[in-house]
């Protein structure tokens, strides 16, 4: 979640090469913790087990930030409850975003999460914001005609049992992810956005910690705290921590000196990189028709993000 900070002069941002290679890097990190998650789903792990080690890592790595910092951790009184609801939706946002990843193939799975900016400019709008422009509503037609085309609509309305049982409610679970997104968005920018990127997120993880953990210990999602049942399990969830807790904390390091506001769509890379990657690890293959259907997402998306950015 990108994180709005005090800006730094031109001369503080890094050369743009170095930046985009920093955000690549970032896109791979993050698409490969998706197929690691995918690789202990496989092996049984519960997906509340995988988003309490992902998250401890990434709470301690960011705390310990924040503290070097010396930043005071206070949240304002009037800013509690939307802190509060943030955290809800990320721990959301994951819940959904993971089990997606274990239903569906993960390249689908980010490419669904990834049109969280259509839902974002339809909820803005809905809360009395700007309405969306004839050259927007054309953007996220385009990008509408291309999902279409990455969930094979066709074969499943034809055939739904050719999709396999999990293909619904996995479209359903990634596209939810993108709706508790949008709203995280939303809530950070029109509430919270005066608040110290470094306080939300140590706050926003705990939450998260805290809500899994409840999930867990009440049972709200069956088999959620499951051990992997072989090494690769444990490997892939050993795999997921490191990962995302790495790229976590090089952007939340570094998103100040990178010029987002530039650079920012680079980080749509990232479903390209679990297709990549999910292809040489889980051997996850998209009929040709997906993938003309994915490039039409994604290029949909870097427009809009082009467009959001200026």
């Amino acid at each position: 979640m990108s994180e709005r900070q005090t800006m730094p002069n031109a001369s503080q941002h890094l050369a743009r090469p170095l930046a985009i290679a920093i955000l690549v890097t970032g896109s791979f990190l993050f698409a490969a913790n998706h197929v690691a998650a995918r690789v202990a789903f496989d092996d049984g792990t519960g997906v509340l087990l995988a988003i309490l080690t992902r998250g401890s890592i990434a709470f301690l790595m960011m705390l310990t930030l924040v503290l070097a910092q010396k930043h005071r951790l206070s949240i304002p009184s009037g800013k509690r409850r939307w802190q509060c609801l943030l955290g809800i939706m990320i721990a959301g946002q994951s819940l959904c975003l993971y089990s997606a990843v274990a239903r569906i193939p993960v390249a689908v799975a980010l490419l669904l999460v990834n049109t969280w900016p259509i839902l974002y400019t339809l909820l803005t709008w809905l809360l009395g914001g700007r309405r969306p422009t004839l050259r927007l509503t054309l953007i996220m037609t385009i990008i509408l005609i291309g999902l279409v085309m990455v969930l094979d609509l066709g074969t499943w309305l034809a055939d739904p049992a050719a999709m396999g049982p999990d293909w619904l409610p996995g479209v359903i679970l990634a596209e939810s992810a993108a709706l508790f997104f949008a709203v995280a968005i939303w809530v950070t920018e029109n509430r919270l956005s005066q608040l110290p990127g470094a306080i939300r997120s140590v706050f926003t993880m705990m939450t998260v910690l805290v809500l899994m953990a409840l999930g867990g210990v009440l049972g709200i999602v069956p088999g959620g705290l499951n051990l992997p049942q072989s090494q690769a399990g444990w490997v892939g969830l050993a795999s997921l921590a490191a990962l995302y807790g790495t790229a976590s904390t090089i952007l939340f390091v570094l998103v100040p000196r990178l010029n987002m506001a530039r650079n920012a769509p680079v980080m749509n890379l990232e479903p390209v990189a679990s297709l990549l990657l999910g292809f040489l690890i889980l051997g996850q293959t998209l009929a040709p028709v997906q993938l003309l259907g994915g490039a039409v997402v994604l290029s949909g998306i870097v427009w809009l993000s082009l467009m959001r950015q200026g």
